[in-house]
């Protein structure tokens, strides 16, 4: 199984567990040239958007520490893109989270970082 073939049912479970957790999904692998948001979905009045990270064990690192600034720079401007696109006005509440998931245990890290452009 390649790298994007564990990605996508990892990013399956982070849905799923969300789902679970009062999530309403709106969209799962937005796309566009400032780069990928893994899912986007509602939760408490927030539109969230949410960055799936993997890791079989802790040995090379925990998954959340795998956002590094590089990557929340492309996560806050395809944000920006898609409020953008879909005319949410400046004000709405947002979140950015992360679903951290290390072998079988799943966690939700609620505005896991602020935006940065």
């Amino acid at each position: 199984m390649n790298k994007r073939q564990v990605g996508s049912e990892h990013e399956q479970e982070a849905e799923e567990y969300l789902k679970k957790s009062g999530y309403k999904i709106i969209k799962k692998n937005f796309f566009c040239k400032a780069g990928e948001i893994d899912i986007i979905a509602e939760d408490d009045g927030y539109l969230c958007f949410i960055e799936v990270k993997y890791r079989d064990s802790a040995e090379n690192g925990f998954p959340e520490e795998a956002v590094d600034m590089r990557k929340i720079r492309r996560i806050t401007r395809s944000a920006v893109f898609y409020l953008t696109r879909y005319g949410i006005p400046e004000d709405f509440p947002i979140r950015f989270d992360v679903v951290s998931i290390l072998g079988n245990e799943i966690k939700v890290i609620k505005n896991a970082f602020d935006a940065v452009m």
